[in-house]
């Protein structure tokens, strides 16, 4: 088994993809044809507590949010347990089990509740650009029923007049957060894609800002009907499609920030994550119908997939089937 400082790079074409596996299995860089897609570090890399908060760390590239994006206390079989701030899974290494020319697959443990993930990559040209397949297998390995969420947590670089697709079926979203609460507050339903401000002001949120907006809001979609969203990237030329199955991976996640995080630091990102989830909230403490428990032993697997694609080239619906079938070998209540 490869060990965790060993940087693993898988490619096809002109699509480089660099993973971390010492700084938590981190996508660090995914270079199209010279253009970097992902936020760059806000920080220099470096050690990582079990307690730190995810702005204190580079708070960048791709990361795997896992058992909660928020800081919280759940109640186990074993007691109560406390996750730290975007779950565990950034902050540990983990382990290449297997890489080659075009595709890894890696490995890693939770230290806060007995749940392993395993997730695997592959790279390869289409017709259109290039495609990142992924899939996630998370295993119980406790001997008691353990309470989960998962979010993908791409943090896509953005410019001043990019532009965020979602289906024609997403016309609301719930409000996990505004930064100086310009849409409003924790829970609030907001229209999409024209919404109405605090101050009454109407605006599309469709279109990234400049990087000195200032804005910084996290808003959920789904349950989804429709498993793809996208971001145009105008001046790259490229379409940045995400695609889940929403069966298994129901809700959407968007973090939009244009200069508005983190708070009290010089550095910003300036971005829009598009964030497939298992739930609508943030919190793994939060529950209702979307709350998931993994069985002693058992296994669920998922799969997500990222087309990039030249926009001048891109033809049929925007949604498709995902190449890869997920298969739920084990109970998920």
């Amino acid at each position: 088994m490869a060990g965790a400082g060993e940087n693993v790079v898988i490619a096809a074409g002109d699509c480089h993809v660099t993973l971390l596996p010492a700084m938590g299995g981190k996508i660090a860089s995914l270079v199209v044809g010279g253009h970097e897609l992902l936020q760059a570090p806000l920080n220099p890399y470096g050690p990582r507590t079990r307690t730190m908060a995810f702005s204190e760390g580079d708070a960048s590239g791709w990361d795997e949010c896992l058992p909660s994006v928020a800081e919280c206390s759940v109640a186990t079989q074993a007691g109560i347990v406390a996750i730290p701030d975007h779950g565990d899974l950034w902050r540990i290494p983990w382990k290449t089990l297997a890489a080659n020319a075009d595709s890894a697959t890696l490995r890693v443990t939770c230290f806060s509740l007995p749940l392993q993930l395993t997730r695997s990559l592959i790279v390869s040209e289409t017709p259109s650009g290039w495609q990142l397949q992924l899939l996630y297998s998370l295993t119980n390995l406790g001997a008691y029923p353990v309470p989960w969420s998962w979010a993908a947590h791409p943090l896509f670089a953005v410019s001043d007049g990019d532009r965020i697709v979602l289906p024609d079926s997403v016309q609301t979203l719930r409000l996990e957060g505004s930064g100086g609460n310009r849409l409003g507050k924790n829970g609030d339903t907001i229209l999409w894609p024209v919404a109405e401000l605090a101050d009454s002001k109407l605006e599309d949120l469709r279109t990234a800002h400049a990087a000195d907006s200032a804005i910084a809001d996290k808003l959920f979609a789904g349950p989804m009907r429709e498993g793809w969203c996208a971001l145009e990237r105008t001046g790259t030329g490229l379409r940045l499609k995400v695609r889940f199955e929403p069966d298994l991976t129901p809700y959407l996640g968007l973090w939009i920030c244009y200069g508005g995080w983190p708070e009290g630091s010089e550095a910003k990102q300036v971005c829009v994550a598009m964030e497939p989830a298992t739930a609508p909230v943030d919190s793994l403490a939060q529950t209702g119908s979307w709350s998931r428990t993994l069985e002693p032993g058992d296994t669920f697997t998922w799969p997500m997939e990222m087309d990039i694609e030249r926009i001048s080239q891109i033809s049929g619906s925007a949604g498709g089937n995902l190449g890869k079938t997920a298969v739920n070998s084990g109970n998920n209540t």
